[in-house]
């Protein structure tokens, strides 16, 4: 599969703050590729850096064959932005706001109807009203269907289920499962870890430097410690006396349970014991299946070295080739 994003060794600081630290991908052509971390681990920098909003301090990127400082132009035409922040034209009608971004690209909003239309459809009843007073997934939908009015190659959407409901999210990766038929690029920014299924590969980065490169089930195959999950009546002190049990390696909230990945596959009754001895009451501790959080607690605490961007094997048994 030939690539249609390539970044090769980008790094950029603000002052003292490194940014990004020397990030190099590969995305196929047709992928969907989710970058997971929290707020302030680099995702909006780099999104600025491969839409030609920001230029890096070093290293290159290339966007369908397009270098992104000497080609921004051709790539502007070429490509679709969602910031985080809704940034439409909150004063003009839903209808008005996406015929202006179609008359931008020299196009109409029936010349591509097919890509927006199941997105559009749910607004539609709305498109008099000013974007400005819709909900926060009607903004959602909205500013979606203004970055696809143009049948862009590749689709960059940085945190956009940041601020809506359940349900909303849920729409929206629908959404973007049906939009990958059109053999559309797709590059989506979260900080919800449950989000990276979605994805058909994942990049999970944290201040500015990719931890892991893989798809969902090759990370969480990479996972190498027994799980726990804990719970008792009082989940404030737990954290804490599960984090200071000999065999615990770490210790995090996650839901409504602490897990604890743990040194050795039989510490679940000593830990019940220990915890009865500190006065836990209401004790639960049974074996978790760890997931995409866990993986990236456990990249957070222990990185191993991420294997080459253009091919190489991972650890896990996963693959990491690009565009399997």
């Amino acid at each position: 599969m030939p690539s249609s994003v390539i970044i090769n060794q980008v790094s950029k600081s603000y002052k003292e703050v490194k940014a990004l630290n020397n990030i190099s991908l590969s995305i196929g052509k047709g992928e969907l590729f989710g970058f997971i971390g929290p707020d302030g681990a680099g995702k909006t920098t780099l999104f600025r850096i491969l839409t030609t909003l920001l230029l890096p301090d070093c290293g290159n990127v290339t966007v369908e064959g397009f270098d992104t400082v000497s080609d921004y132009k051709k790539i502007r035409q070429i490509v679709g932005y969602m910031p985080g922040q809704f940034s439409l034209y909150q004063d003009l009608s839903v209808e008005e706001n996406l015929k202006f971004f179609a008359s931008i690209f020299k196009t109409t909003i029936e010349a591509n109807y097919h890509l927006i239309e199941d997105i559009y459809r749910q607004i539609e009843p709305f498109k008099d009203r000013p974007a400005g007073k819709l909900s926060g997934g009607m903004k959602q939908k909205l500013a979606l269907s203004c970055a696809l009015v143009h049948k862009p190659a590749v689709l960059f959407l940085d945190e956009p289920t940041t601020g809506v409901d359940a349900v909303s999210r849920k729409e929206f990766w629908d959404m973007l499962a049906r939009l990958k038929k059109e053999n559309i690029t797709i590059l989506v920014s979260t900080p919800y870890m449950d989000e990276a299924s979605r994805c058909d590969r994942v990049a999970l980065i944290q201040e500015g430097r990719i931890l892991d490169r893989n798809t969902p089930q090759g990370i969480v195959a990479a996972f190498e410690n027994p799980l726990l999950a804990v719970k008792s009546g009082n989940m404030y002190r737990l954290l804490f006396d599960v984090r200071e049990f000999q065999g615990t390696i770490r210790a995090y909230r996650s839901g409504e349970f602490i897990h604890a990945a743990m040194a050795d596959l039989n510490m679940h009754d000593l830990l019940r014991n220990y915890l009865e001895d500190k006065g836990h009451e209401n004790i639960e501790v049974h074996e978790a299946k760890p997931d995409v959080e866990d993986c990236f607690m456990a990249l957070m605490n222990n990185p191993h070295p991420v294997p080459p961007p253009f091919g190489g094997g991972s650890k896990g048994g996963g693959q990491t080739n690009d565009h399997q």
